[in-house]
């Protein structure tokens, strides 16, 4: 199909999403980044925050990623994140008590790298809420 690209998002854990679509938005390093179908090709890191996939037919998947690699090709887009988790499974309660568990680690941080990786748990757990917020709105 000349309107669509397909669109593959792995992590390190499962394959979260192979398919047709008709268009992506998602965080690139300096900003968002929107992939239609021949696209120029393209690699590039991504940020943390949500990969929206337009499907054939108006309806979109959302997945949350903790940040990774973008490549695209004229008809294929590959996400390969550091984490990714699609947005029907997030689960802002237990985002919640990880990112309060996290401000608790920070706050008792015997080293400067017990507080980095606290403070990475924080600002993932952040993003996640936004997601899922974002998500509840539409």
């Amino acid at each position: 199909m000349a309107n669509t690209i397909h669109v593959d998002v792995v992590s390190a854990e499962a394959q979260i999403f192979s398919g047709e679509a008709e268009f992506v938005v998602l965080p690139g390093e300096a900003g968002e980044l929107g992939i239609y179908p021949r696209h120029t090709p393209l690699m590039t890191r991504i940020k943390m925050g949500a990969v929206r996939i337009r499907l054939p037919g108006g309806e979109e998947e959302l997945v949350f990623v903790a940040g990774g690699i973008l490549e695209v090709q004229p008809n294929v887009v590959t996400v390969l994140a550091d984490t990714a988790i699609r947005g029907h499974d997030l689960d802002e309660a237990k985002a919640q008590e990880a990112q309060q568990r996290a401000k608790e680690a920070m706050a008792n941080a015997k080293s400067d790298i017990d507080f980095a990786k606290a403070e990475s748990e924080f600002a993932v757990m952040a993003a996640q809420i936004a997601a899922i917020r974002k998500l509840r709105k539409k």
